[in-house]
């Protein structure tokens, strides 16, 4: 007879469970109700401890609308690196803009995180994004000149924006070697 393989860990059926309940919107009561299950119980199970029967994360599974595996798959990698040049990265064919995509927006988030390379010369002008967008901008080499049309502002190495990216913007490079990394959030 083989042996009974050991018994995930309840930090993971923890996370996943406030995870999957957060996205839902559903109080402790509610997802409880929905289950069928005591709110004691799912209390104790959202804290890590407790001894949840596969028929109780199932149930919790289908209160949720996630699979099965959603609750007990192991947690995502805690950190991850894209070493310079590394990520896909795509130019403009009317500036010297350069992007490379370092996180795209995972399920359930909306937003993608950019590294942008420019140089002086040119304007990047970017006409709107959807709806709700906001972009932030952190430089971290040179100088640029960017936000929306007749609001631009200048920045240097350390300062921060964010602004609406819902209407016409532009990106232009002060100095030469002009680096930032670009968030771009969609409400």
């Amino acid at each position: 007879m083989s042996e009974v393989p050991a018994r995930l860990p309840m930090e993971w059926i923890a996370a996943s469970l406030k995870r999957e309940r957060g996205r839902a919107g559903l109080s402790l009561s509610e997802l409880a109700k929905r289950a069928g299950i005591a709110k004691s119980t799912l209390s104790q199970l959202e804290a890590a401890s407790g001894n949840p029967s596969m028929e109780t994360i199932w149930a919790l599974a289908v209160a949720l609308g996630v699979p099965f595996s959603a609750l007990v798959e192991s947690p995502a990698p805690s950190v991850q690196v894209v070493r310079a040049g590394e990520g896909p990265t795509v130019g403009s064919e009317r500036s010297s803009y350069v992007a490379s995509l370092l996180s795209a927006s995972p399920p359930g988030a909306r937003r993608d995180i950019y590294y942008v390379w420019l140089e002086p010369g040119t304007v990047r002008d970017s006409e709107p994004h959807i709806p709700g967008t906001v972009e932030h901008i952190v430089v971290s080499d040179g100088a640029v000149r960017a936000g929306p049309r007749g609001e631009a502002v200048e920045l240097g190495p350390g300062d921060y924006m964010s602004y609406r990216g819902d209407m016409p913007h532009a990106y232009e490079a002060l100095a030469a070697g002009t680096k930032f990394v670009l968030i771009m959030q969609h409400m």
